[in-house]
This record gives structure tokens, sequence and C-alpha cells, in this order.
């Protein structure tokens, strides 16, 4: 929606006049919370790093790795495009990247010593496994090469000469989007442009009352296209939504609704909204009504297009965070802006908002947005510039006479990422054990300690803007101890995190009984019956920890055929401190939840109790497994539970905002589990207070403990190297070693020289600290990734 015209805006002039004053009442004082100035909210907004969903939980490769680094340190003014498979928010605020690069280490280590590595785990909220490489990743970075900017503005800037002519090198098309055409997220506003245009932003002053759409981190390429376009009334309260209308990537209207202002009107301004007293005198639609229609129509990863579209937004008190506005696109000089039905006419050949029309038409001009931002994708700005120079800007492209004498080209500049960062006077070190790596080597220093390693850097008068440090003290004292049989001890310690033994069961008792009975709480792995002379046993090992997890809360004391059976985790030496290991991964999951849906049938003959944090069950055998013996033979129940996540977020959405539902789904199955992630963590907690509502919906629900970047904990525990299963069976892992405890000291004296470490790095630091895992003729055992830009005090 474009700004209305002067003589109907004079009331938003006075209003303006009068803002700046109570902006600077809101900078002098606090909110009652204690919160910062207006100014100091602004200042504080520090980068952030995410990883997309749709990658979170596939490894990264080094290449992946390296082209975080050259955007993290160069960003689009250099041409560098944001990585595929994360978001680094703010980059421009990024003050420096810090690299760790720690030899022999393992994802399964980390969880191995989860306990111990405190500053790891709880200062690095970004987690990814990263999958090893035979070369050296130091190698690598340093002799990665930037691509090279095909962006005129750029290559101008950083080479000194472009071939195109004048009038197009510094058209305001060009100089902002470059030449190259791309997809939609290239056009895309910002987050931080939004904030400094002063649009709707969540957690920015003004807008705390606004509803947020339920929009994912990032958008793609694919992701489509909703052109929206509002019409507002003149009220006592200033200007005010009247009319909303949505269409959708093909240009089909999927709303289109008028609204009855909640104050008094003054002015309908008819000549511009098309509204009248007439229209809106039977209406009872509100704004509300409107704000929920828009969340549930929007895709997470929808984007919305329109003209001044900000000005729609602050109309529907909506905050949407992935917006593409038109009038930014076909730009002008010095800011100004082109009017929609100017450019409809220009580009389209399309004439809107005639004389001949009482009033706009917001589905016209909402399809006139999108139409205007697709061809602009399509096309790209070079050859709309071409195409629509002369009738829209006003003015023809001339071409520059040649030199009769060409000058002497320019002598090719590397494109490796130390010299490009050097030309943007950028600082580049490495502090490691000597390397073969392209780098000056006044800008290395060749150490053989961790202790060294971190004692030289922080003896550095002033941070580098890039380093890259190189740990090998575990490595060494892990190549003492064959690195493929240690890996098999971790694993098996891991994997004990999954299991639960169950018993004594009925005499007679099957796997596949077993199987029926323990399913509901979570995917299984396996099944293994213990049979004594006198009783049987079983141990089931879950894809989930949160399956052991329920299956203890829920199945112990279950009576099957009068007799109680105890489910409980294994008792060995090194699974006393199980319970803390899996605390602290549930507070890592602070927002999400774990749910199954049951049975009907199950859930109708199983009685739920909550007592002391955990649940009683009474109910037989039978019942629980949701199988009947008929003359010997097992009969399955027909009826069949099934998750979607239109029905996970109706149930669950009443206790917070749902951000996402991710369904875990057995082949050839239905999902019957699924994990939740809410806004916040109050979400969450209003849910397990609630589970006996739940309950009754068939619902049983528990914290969720497995890491969001691992599809199941057996990514941890399933060795990838060659075993022998008689060594296997050794079950050597149950008792601590010697071995145990010196590696676990170590890993303790890691994490707190770690610790000094991110103390040190200023302020704004995208710092990496990489685990590289390790390759053998064993086979590859994966490593992890751990990210964070360092928050301002």
């Amino acid at each position: 929606m474009e700004p209305l015209s002067a003589e109907v805006t004079c009331n938003g002039r006075k209003r303006k006049r009068i803002a700046p004053a109570e902006n600077k009442e809101v900078k002098r004082l606090k909110t009652e919370e204690g919160e910062e100035t207006l100014e100091s909210e602004r200042s504080s907004r520090s980068p952030r790093i995410s990883v997309l969903p749709d990658r979170l939980q596939q490894p990264i490769t080094a290449n992946d790795l390296t082209e975080l680094l050259h955007y993290a340190a160069l960003g689009k003014t250099a041409g560098v495009e944001q990585p595929s498979w994360c978001h680094l928010n703010l980059q421009k605020r990024v003050k420096a990247v810090n690299v760790v690069m720690i030899e022999g280490l393992t994802q399964s280590h980390f969880y191995k010593h989860y306990l111990t590595l405190q500053h790891l785990r709880t200062n690095y909220s970004t987690r990814v496994t990263f999958t090893p490489s035979s070369t050296d990743l130091a190698s690598g970075i340093f002799s990665s090469e930037v691509p090279e900017s095909d962006d005129p503005s750029v290559s101008q800037r950083h080479n000194g000469s472009s071939d195109l002519p004048k009038g197009l090198r510094i058209h305001p098309v060009i100089t902002k989007f470059g030449t190259k055409r791309r997809g939609l997220t290239a056009y895309v506003l910002p987050e931080e442009e939004m904030v400094k245009k002063r649009w709707p932003v969540k957690g920015m002053p003004d807008f705390q009352d606004f509803v947020c759409t339920d929009s994912v981190d990032c958008v793609t390429d694919s992701s489509p296209l909703y052109g929206l376009d509002c019409e507002m009334c003149l009220t006592e309260k200033g200007n005010e939504l009247a009319r909303v209308s949505l269409v959708d990537s093909d240009g089909k209207c999927v709303l289109d609704e008028l609204v009855k202002p909640p104050n008094r009107i003054l002015d309908y301004v008819t000549r511009f909204s098309g509204i009248t007293a007439a229209m809106l005198r039977p209406i009872t639609t509100t704004l509300r009504n409107v704000q929920t229609r828009l969340k549930t129509l929007l895709p997470s990863d929808a984007v919305l297009v329109g003209h001044s579209l900000n000005n729609d937004l602050v109309a529907l008190k909506l905050i949407h965070r992935h917006v593409i506005d038109t009038s930014m696109l076909y730009r002008r000089e010095f800011g100004q802006r082109f009017k929609l039905k100017v450019i409809a006419e220009s580009v389209l050949n399309r004439q809107i908002q005639t004389e001949e029309k009482t009033g706009h038409n917001p589905i016209e001009d909402a399809l006139a947005a999108l139409e205007l931002a697709q061809y602009f994708i399509k096309k790209g700005p070079r050859q709309v510039v071409e195409l629509h120079m002369e009738e829209l800007w006003g003015y023809r492209i001339i071409e520059e006479p040649k030199d009769l004498a060409p000058a002497e080209p320019a002598p090719p500049q590397s494109h490796r990422f130390p010299d490009v960062l050097q030309r943007h006077r950028r600082s580049v070190a490495f502090l490691g054990k000597r390397s073969d790596i392209a780098l000056d080597l006044s800008n290395q220093q060749w150490l053989n300690s961790d202790k060294e390693v971190l004692a030289s850097f922080r003896r550095q008068t002033r941070c580098p803007f890039l380093s890259v440090l190189q740990l090998p003290s575990l490595s060494n004292h892990l190549k003492k101890s064959f690195p493929h049989l240690e890996h098999q001890r971790v694993c098996a310690h891991l994997r004990d995190l999954c299991v639960v033994l169950a018993g004594p069961l009925p005499a007679g008792s099957s796997e596949q009984e077993v199987r029926r009975l323990f399913r509901c709480c979570g995917p299984l792995r396996n099944i293994k019956m213990l049979n004594t002379t006198v009783r049987v046993h079983a141990e089931v090992e879950f894809e989930l920890l949160e399956g052991a997890e329920l299956a203890v809360k829920t199945l112990n004391g279950l009576d099957m055929q009068g007799q109680s059976i105890k489910v409980q985790r294994p008792v060995y030496e090194s699974m006393l401190d199980a319970d803390l290991t899996l605390d602290a991964l549930m507070c890592d999951n602070n927002t999400h939840l774990y749910a199954v849906k049951l049975n009907p049938c199950m859930a109708d003959s199983v009685h739920l109790s909550e007592r002391d944090n955990g649940y009683t069950l009474n109910a037989k055998c039978s019942d629980v497994t949701s199988v009947k013996k008929v003359n010997g033979q097992h009969s399955q129940p027909k009826t069949k539970s099934k998750l979607s996540e239109e029905t996970v977020r109706e149930t669950f959405g009443l206790f917070g905002s749902v951000e996402r539902v991710a369904l875990l789904q057995q082949s050839g199955k239905h999902a019957r589990h699924a994990i939740i992630r809410f806004e916040s963590s109050e979400g969450k907690r209003a849910a397990l207070s609630s589970s006996e509502d739940l309950r009754k919906d068939n619902y049983l629900v528990c914290p969720s403990l497995t890491p969001h970047h691992l599809p199941s904990w057996t990514a941890v525990t399933t060795p990838t190297t060659s075993v022998d299963p008689d060594k296997d069976e050794e079950r050597s892992h149950m008792h601590i070693s010697s071995q145990d405890e010196e590696m676990d000291l170590m890993m303790g004296k890691l994490d707190r020289r770690l610790q000094k470490l991110f103390r040190y790095l200023p302020e704004g630091t995208l710092s990496v600290v990489v685990l590289l895992g390790h390759t053998s003729d064993h086979g590859l055992l994966s490593g992890l990734c751990l990210m964070e830009v360092k928050q301002e005090s």
C-alpha cells in the first residue's frame, strides 16, 4: 500500500511532528521491566548464526565450512553470497572470525564426555555433524578461492574497471543488485535493513502488540510468493485497516476481506481506498479475525510481496520476516520511489488505479506487485533496466567511445581467501603444528602443544580478524590407544543410554510380544531376549533417547498376567551419571517436546496417573500390547494411530506458538512419534503440565532429549568401523578404566582452555570449534562443528 496523498494525510503529518518528542522520551526512559533504551536496543543487536532446518541433520563438509568463513569475513559487499546450508544474520556486524580445530576428537567423544565439556555444550548453541576429510582443513581454508563476483559495483570497487556503459554502471538498480540474474532470496529484504527503515520487526519498540506469522528462519529460491495490499480509512487514531487482499503465486485471490476499524471513522478516503460507509456498515470482521486468517493461509516459508509493503504490515499490525518490496526493486535515484501504477504501465503494459475507477482495487494492486516481482526475478536486474530504461527511468544508455589505444589490462589479482582479506586490510593468522599452508610465514606460528598455541594467541596485542588455531594434544594421546577400538567403547557407552531392561516377564513371552509392548514409546532398534533358567527378561534398545525415557516412566511397574515387571536402565559403573547426562541434554532442548500418539484401543485400556514426576500403569498385558489372544493366535486391532503435522499443531498449539513439527516416520509405517518445537519454553512447560489432558487425546509426552542436529541417537552410537563381534560381546565399556579417567581429565582441561580463549575473543566474533573426526582404513568417524557469535556482555 502506497502512502496516501498530501491532502489526505494532513493529520498523519501532524502525528509525525509529535512522534519525535515521544521517541525522545522513550530513549530517556526504561520500561518497567528494566529494558534498555531504544538506542541501546538498536545498537545491541548482534549477529546470529543458525543452520537451515532442511540441512540441520545433514553433515557438512570442509567446503561447506569454508563457504561460511568466506561469507562471515567478506559478506555481500565483496560479492560473497550467504552459505547454502546456514544463515548468518547481521553479517556486517561480525568483528572477527576464530576457528579452532581439534584433531582426533569425534562427535561421539563430545557426547560421551558431555558433562565434562560444560563450556562447549552451554556456550555454543549451534551444532552440526562434520564429515572428516583426508586433506588438512587449515590448508584447505587458506588455499580456498573466493568466488569472483559478477556484480559490477563490487568488481568496480575491487578491480577498478568495468566494461558496462556508464549509464548502466551507475544505475540505482544495478548498484544495488548487480547484473546477474538470481533467485528470489537475493531480493528478500534483510532484517537489518528492515530495522533501519522502521519495518515491523519482532522485539523492536513500537511493535510489541503486533502479531507474528509462523515463519521459518530462512526461505529458499523455491519458496512461494504472495501478493498483499491493504486499503485504509482515516479514524480518530490515524490510518486504520479497512480492506485486505492476498493473492498466491498463481495470481489467484485467496483472501479479500472488508474490515471494521475499531475507532470512529473521520474520513473513508473513498477517492483512494474505494471504501464507503455503506460498504462497512454490515461488516463485523475485525483486525484480529484477519490476522488469524493470514496466519492460517500463509505457509511457513511464504515471502510477502507488496508495494511500500511496510505500510500494509503496520495497518495489519502484523510481523512477517520475509518480504520483497517492489518499490525498492524498481528503485530511483536518491531514494525516491515510483508509484505502483507507473511501474505497472511501463513494465506490465497494464493500467491500474485509473481515474475512471472509484478508488484502488487491492486485488488488482496485490496482483500487479506480485507479477512485477516475478518479472524482476525472471529477467534479472540488468535486463529489466535495459528493457525499460527510457520509458520508466526516462533516459537512454549511450555507449561510451572506446579509446584508440586501449589501456593495458590490470594484472590479475589473486582470489585466494587470505589475499582477498589482506586487500580489505584484515589481518590473518595461523597457530598450530607446522603445515604446508598457503599463507605468508609472517602470519604463521608453529607450535606443538595446545597450551603453547592458546598462550601465544592470547599474548597478541590485537586479535586477528581471521585466526585459525590447531590443537593437536588429544590427537597425540588417542594415537597411542587405537582410535577405532576406543570409538567402539565410546559408542557402546552411548548406546546404553537408549537401552532399558525389562523383567521378569511371564514365561513363554516372545520377542514379538515385547516389541508390541515397547514400540508405543518410540522407534525400536533391537530387542534381545535374556533367558535364564528360571525367568525371562528382555533388553530393549530404542532409536531415540526419548523412547527409553518414556518406557522407564510409563511401563515400569506394569502388571503382566499378575506379575509386576520392572523397567529400568542398565546399572553399570559407566552408567552411574546417566541421569545427569540426560538432564543436561534436556536443558539444551528447552523448547522441544517429544510426543507419541497411542492406538485408541491401547489408550482406552491403559490408565496413567502422574505421581512424583513419573507415571504408574495399571493394565493387563493383553490390553497394553493392544493384542488379544484368540485360539492361540494374535489378532491386531483394526484401529491405527496416525499423526499429521496439522493435527499436532492443532493439539499442541493450545499451549503456545508451535514453530516446527518433525514427524518421526519409520519406513513403510505411519508416523506415531513427533518432535515439537515451541517458540518459547513456556509452551513446552505448559504441555508437560497438561500431560493428563493430553492423555485423554491419546498422547504421551516427555521432554525432548536427542540433540536437534541428529536424526536419531544411533547417529552417534553406531560404529562406522569394522567390528569384531566377539570383542563387542565382551562389553568392556561397563566399567570405567584408567584410560577413561585419563581421557575425561584431558577433556576437562581442553574445555577450560577453550573457555579462556572464548573470553579473550572480541564481542561480535564468529567462533567455530571443529572436532575433526577421524579417517582410517577402518572407516570414517564423524566429527562435530560448533558455532556461536559471541554476544555483547
